[in-house]
């Protein structure tokens, strides 16, 4: 625990790594978590697959776990 699933349109690979590194960071200092305790994936989706997979698919069903929409805060 946790677990972190990225979904994103298709990104540089040093990008991701970068970007997951320091989610992988943020969890340990702000979860205090050990490192052995977080997994991180990450999923392309193609841009025209995104609002049928995700937006419909995965986000609208649980906007009750939605705590940033498009930039704004839900919290």
């Amino acid at each position: 625990m946790p677990y972190i699933a990225i979904k994103t349109f298709p990104k540089d690979e040093e990008l991701k790594r970068k970007a997951i590194e320091k989610l992988n960071e943020v969890f340990q200092e702000y979860w205090d978590c050990p490192p052995q305790a977080i997994t991180i994936s990450c999923e392309e989706i193609a841009k025209e697959d995104y609002v049928e997979k995700i937006v419909k698919g995965e986000i609208e069903p649980n906007m009750e776990n939605v705590y940033i929409l498009n930039g704004e805060k839900k919290f």
